[in-house]
């Protein structure tokens, strides 16, 4: 599982730049916000947390279509499917390596654009801490996406549709809860269990509908 972990970390680095990819998208998202909303800093304040999180979540959903895409066309799909270990367990790894590439670096990404947002220091900090515990939940959502479409030549489109509704309650908790942690009567608490609740249960449910889509589009 360790070997399997880094050799998904190299392939998403490797395949079309996957980390980059999303850091420049993500900071395209964000940076042209200011020229639609205009140069009011205390307005770019106010809604820098959700820029940010609707930048992270539209750029977390590149590459997701490449999930097993890779593995779908050089046939190492099918000793996945017939390979002892457990399916699921397989899925799972696969999605920690893929978040590791694209999710992390957005994470990482995320003060740099929230000082571009005139951010203080408690928003910037509290939208690292969401993000961090919410994007894993949308590489888990949409590696069930990546299971149903990874059959279809042209399946990206596709995943996006199936991953972004799902991902909303994702959204909504996660800027919930930096709006919580900059304003007073608001407990931050609630909100932001509530989103590691969402990562939690899409990080056993998305594994295992993953693997069910997977063996099905290979019957």
């Amino acid at each position: 599982m360790i070997a399997l972990f880094f050799r998904d970390l190299k392939l998403s680095v490797r395949a079309g730049g996957g980390a980059m990819i999303g850091v420049l998208f993500f900071m395209t998202v964000v940076s042209v916000i200011p020229f639609g909303v205009g140069p009011d800093l205390n307005l770019l304040a106010r809604i820098g947390a959700a820029i940010l999180w609707i930048g992270a979540l539209l750029a977390s959903l590149l590459g997701l279509d490449r999930l097993f895409q890779a593995e779908r066309e050089d046939g190492s799909l099918d000793l996945m499917l017939m390979h002892e270990t457990p399916l699921v367990l397989t899925v799972f790894v696969k999605c920690a390596a893929h978040w590791a590439a694209t999710g992390l670096p957005l994470v990482v990404a995320a003060p740099f654009l929230g000082l571009f947002m005139n951010m203080d220091e408690l928003a910037i900090g509290a939208t690292m801490l969401t993000l961090l515990a919410g994007t894993p939940a949308i590489t888990f959502i949409g590696a069930v996406g990546a299971a149903v479409a990874v059959a279809l030549p042209r399946g990206g489109l596709l995943v996006s549709i199936l991953v972004l509704p799902l991902a909303i309650p994702v959204l909504i908790f996660g800027v919930s809860a930096v709006y919580a942690a900059i304003e007073d009567p608001a407990p931050f608490l609630p909100p932001f269990m509530i989103l590691m609740a969402i990562t939690l249960f899409f990080a056993v449910i998305g594994p295992v509908a993953a693997a069910a889509a997977l063996r099905h589009s290979a019957d």
